[in-house]
């Protein structure tokens, strides 16, 4: 009977590993039909005139719009310019129309790229519980383990998003990016048998402090996506705002971007929407840690960086609330603590050594 169930649990670890595979290929075609959103885009009339539209004080119209009268006659009305407001004496700008560039071709790939998206998530997913099925326990023991779900959080994160008619498609093709990336050196470097498991996991503490701390860096991933294309698009803005006339390339991919204000926003929101929750994280591997150790704290390279990440996204939130820190500085501290957190997730496991070391690389 334990052959058996031996047999059993080593043929779900390799159902998993073909799902992680076949995963990577749908993604790769999810990530070629996203170049494929933003090559058509770019032929967009619309995305050739967004760059006019989004200079800072620029007297131009919105395009007219007509539409038909009870009598049967048309009129022509003005098309109101959407903007989002930034802080005072920040620039007002209009959003731009996406990757797609309202271009029904650019649209089609697009969609397309989505739909690959969540059949690569549903068959990362499938991969992620045949994994767990196959260690009779919650699927991150380690650094592999983790990796898998971390990316497919993200992914899911990202579809969830979409089904509420948030506009952020345009994150899809750096999203399936990382994630082949993500997904790429968890097989390579981080693959681990699935049946090594450290004894101090063993605890229903694994699925809450873990399970929560994926899920805050994979939303806060996300967060850091939204600020690196602030900071470019902010500064494509500024230089419009000077008088200045950016490359053929900066110009067709930052005028389809939302406008700065709104990628700022953005991050800022999902940033604070998850901070209690890496709030929770923390106080859970505490209790977890005085379960297991009997001791709440230890200065463990783990902990000591977990409590840094947390007092970097705390400083950001402060800044951002401040009103001599929003913008551009903002952003950087935001970037520095998701580095922090990357860190801990790296560095620590792999470089530094404690009662965390369990990568199992």
């Amino acid at each position: 009977m334990t052959l058996l169930a031996a047999a059993t649990n080593e043929n779900l670890a390799q159902i998993s590993n073909y799902l992680v595979y076949s995963s990577m290929a749908v993604y790769t075609l999810a990530f070629l039909a996203h170049i494929a959103e933003w090559i058509f885009g770019s032929r967009s009339k619309v995305g050739r005139t967004a760059a006019a539209l989004t200079g800072a004080g620029a007297a131009v119209d919105a395009p007219a719009v007509q539409v038909r009268t009870k009598g049967g006659g048309t009129a022509v009305l003005d098309r109101p310019k959407v903007v989002t407001r930034s802080a005072a004496g920040s620039r007002d700008v209009p959003d731009g129309p996406g990757a797609a560039g309202d271009t029904v071709q650019g649209d089609l790939y697009g969609r397309i790229a989505v739909s690959l998206t969540a059949l690569a998530f549903l068959i990362e997913a499938g991969g992620v519980v045949a994994r767990a099925t196959s260690v009779q326990r919650a699927p991150w023991g380690n650094m592999y383990e983790f990796s898998l779900t971390f990316s497919t959080v993200a992914v899911g994160a990202y579809l969830v998003l979409l089904a509420l008619k948030k506009n952020v498609r345009w994150m899809g093709l750096i999203l399936v990016t990382t994630v082949l990336l993500d997904l790429g050196i968890a097989i390579t470097w981080l693959y681990t048998d699935s049946d090594q498991l450290v004894p101090a996991l063993h605890s229903y503490w694994l699925w809450i402090h873990v399970s929560t701390a994926i899920i805050c860096g994979a939303v806060f991933y996300i967060g850091a996506t939204g600020t690196v294309l602030y900071l470019f698009r902010d500064g494509y803005e500024a230089k419009l705002a000077r008088g200045g006339r950016p490359g053929r390339f900066a110009t067709s991919v930052m005028e389809r971007l939302p406008s700065a204000a709104t990628l700022d926003k953005f991050s800022y929101r999902i940033n604070a929407a998850f901070f209690p929750l890496w709030t929770f994280t923390i106080i859970a591997g505490a209790i977890w840690a005085g379960d297991a150790w009997g001791r709440y704290w230890g200065w463990d390279p783990k902990e000591v960086w977990s409590f840094v990440t947390w007092v970097a996204y705390a400083c950001y939130l402060h800044a951002r609330a401040t009103a001599g820190w929003k913008g551009r500085k903002a952003a950087y501290l935001a970037l520095f603590a998701f580095a922090c957190w990357i860190w801990n997730y790296y560095g620590v496991n792999i470089l530094l050594s404690g009662k965390h070391s369990y990568a199992g690389v």
